[in-house]
Formats: C-alpha cells, sequence, structure tokens
C-alpha cells in the first residue's frame, strides 16, 4: 500500500497519518464496529480539518507557478476559507477570501472561522446577498470580483492561484486521494479488514472525488456513503465521478471510478446549508457525550446524524463494521447562533 503514496507536487502541511481511532463507547451504544478517521487532527494549528489535506496539493500547484497570492471562496463561516488563510500564513502566501454571507456577522464581534481568518492575516471580502438573490448567485458575484481583481494583480506581475469553493479541483482532490490511502495502509498495519462502509459530510464533492479515486487505485470494496450539507441537484454524483477519474487521469492511473458502491444522501441536510436542526443537534450532543470529540454543526454534525438514522432504520446492519471520517470544523461551534445550534437539553 505503501507504493500508492502520493507525494509529487505535495507541500507538507498536515500532520500524517491523521489517528484511525475506534469509537469504542459508541460501537457499544449503537451495535456495530464503528471507527473514527480523525482529520479534524491535521494541523498546523488547533483547528484543522478534511481541506488541509486538499490544500497540501494546491499549495504545491502555487509554488510550481511561482504564485505568490491565492485567491478562494466560501460562506462566512466557511472552514475551506479559514484552513487555507492557515496553510497560505504557514507558506507565506497572500490569502484573499471572497465569503458570501448567508448569517450576518457582528461587525465588531466577529467569531468562529471569521475570527480565524482575521488572525490568520487573510483580506477579507464580504458578500452581502441582496434581497431575492439566491447563495449562487451570490457566489457569481464573488468569482466575478475575484476575477477582476486577478486580472489587476497579474497586470502588476504578481502571479495567482484562484482555488474553487472547497478546494474541489484535481491538485485539491489528490489530497483525498493520498488520505483514502493512508487510511488503507493503517488498517494493513493494523492488521483489520476493510470496512463495510465509508461515511463522510460532503459539499463542494471535493473529498468524495478524492476518496473514489483512491478506492478505485487500490479495488476496494467499500461502500462509500456521502451525506450531504447542502442542497445538490441531480448531475451532483456524475461530476463527483467526472473529477474522480480526472484525479486518476493525473496519476496515470488505469483506474476507472464509476457509481458502484456509492450512494449520496440529501434527506439529512434539514433546512438548508449552516442552518441546524434536532437531529443533527443531537448527533453532536451524542459524539461528544460519549466519546468526548466535537463534531461540528454545518458538516460533519448532519453526517453523523444520517449514520445515526442508518443504524436505526436497519441500512447499517448490527456488527457491521463502519468507518465516519471527522473533516473537522470545530470552529463553527463559536459561530453565530444560528449555525450552531441550541445545545441545551
Amino acid at each position: 500500500m505503501k507504493d500508492f503514496l502520493i507525494n509529487e507536487g505535495r507541500v507538507p502541511l498536515i500532520f500524517a497519518p491523521t489517528p484511525l481511532h475506534p469509537a469504542d463507547n459508541l460501537s457499544a451504544d449503537l451495535g456495530i464496529d464503528l471507527w473514527l478517521k480523525r482529520d479534524d487532527l491535521t494541523g498546523p494549528g488547533v483547528f484543522g480539518g478534511n481541506k488541509m489535506r486538499k490544500l497540501e496539493f494546491l499549495l504545491g500547484e502555487a509554488k510550481a507557478k511561482n504564485a505568490d497570492i491565492v485567491v478562494t471562496y466560501g460562506a462566512s463561516q466557511s472552514n475551506h476559507a479559514m484552513q487555507t488563510a492557515a496553510a497560505c500564513a504557514r507558506s507565506g502566501l497572500r490569502c484573499v477570501l471572497y465569503l458570501v454571507v448567508l448569517v450576518p456577522p457582528e461587525a465588531n464581534d466577529l467569531r468562529g472561522n471569521m475570527l480565524l481568518d482575521l488572525l490568520f492575516g487573510a483580506d477579507i471580502h464580504l458578500v452581502y446577498l441582496a434581497p431575492g438573490e439566491t447563495e449562487e448567485e451570490g457566489y457569481q458575484r464573488c468569482y466575478a470580483m475575484a476575477s477582476a481583481q486577478i486580472r489587476q494583480w497579474e497586470g502588476e506581475g504578481h502571479k495567482c492561484l484562484n482555488v474553487p469553493v472547497g478546494g474541489a479541483s484535481v491538485s485539491g482532490s489528490l489530497g483525498f486521494a493520498s488520505g483514502y490511502l493512508e487510511m488503507r495502509a493503517q488498517l494493513e498495519t493494523l492488521q483489520r479488514p476493510p470496512f463495510d462502509y465509508i461515511y463522510h459530510a460532503t459539499g463542494s464533492s471535493g473529498t468524495l472525488a478524492g476518496i473514489l479515486a483512491g478506492r478505485a487505485m487500490t479495488g476496494g470494496g467499500e461502500e462509500i456513503r456521502a451525506v450531504c450539507a447542502s442542497p445538490k441537484d441531480d448531475g451532483y454524483e456524475s461530476a463527483a465521478l467526472q473529477l474522480a477519474n480526472e484525479v486518476l487521469d493525473r496519476l496515470a492511473q488505469k483506474a476507472r471510478a464509476d457509481g458502484e458502491g456509492l450512494t449520496v444522501w440529501r434527506e439529512y441536510v434539514g433546512p438548508g446549508y449552516e442552518i441546524p436542526y434536532a437531529e443533527s443537534t443531537a448527533a453532536l450532543k451524542m459524539m461528544a457525550r460519549r466519546e468526548g470529540i466535537t463534531l461540528d454543526p454545518v458538516y460533519s454534525g448532519k453526517a453523523f446524524a444520517g449514520l445515526l438514522d442508518h443504524v436505526k432504520t436497519g441500512r447499517i446492519q448490527a456488527g457491521q463494521k463502519v468507518l465516519f471520517w471527522c473533516t473537522g470544523g470545530a470552529a463553527s461551534l463559536f459561530a453565530e447562533k444560528e449555525i450552531v445550534g441550541d445545545f441545551s437539553d
């Protein structure tokens, strides 16, 4: 398995391998064999997360083109944006963030990821939605604003790397192909069989595409169950598979990723992106109170709510081996109350 590890074009940022950890208390509670892949511990700071895997390769791309400015996008409490700011700080690059405001922050009381964006020295551009404007339309305005600014900077002699939302590109998804291979190598070291299911929260599909590419490279047989944190259209699966196969092309792999053993679960989004609901809040509390581990309300809390419902409804059967990929985002627990939810009993 070590022969598969991906290092070309990589800028070291994370503490790897991240722990593959048995959730003994929850396993006993749920009657399954539950393990956690702790990508909330990637580093380099206290608030790590799955995007750091992508950023190792994205900043490798920036280094290859001699870029001095990295531009990216997200919602105001974006984990990806914060982790990009941290990665750029460590790498000596200027970070510019265009953030769509879904829950307006207090101007003099920045919280959660926005506070960390500021601490890491990012240039922050907040884009407020106009009356009747959709989130996607807000992002389109971000892209237009950034494109104009990038043209100006490059006319002045700068070189820019323009990173899509969530780092969902071929370079970014290389990081999660490597992450999947890391997990399989850990199983070999532990002399444990593969999992029946891998659960993770999905947004931009970059993490999903990387996992699919890694699974194709190794011939893995796990079912990938991606739980959506925001609404997705009918073409979401095909777009993720296309990105996975572009990753495989980049790695000169003949293996192909297909839809077999992939399910995308849209019904655990709740009222919408960055909006908690009773079951996702209960899932956060269960993980915290049974394992002492914090999930986040925007992504992993909803994914774990999906996993718990699948145990309840028999989609996961007693004794099955399940991996829950902890994607990080704990800073969102300290965001605006509309995002965090109510943890009172």
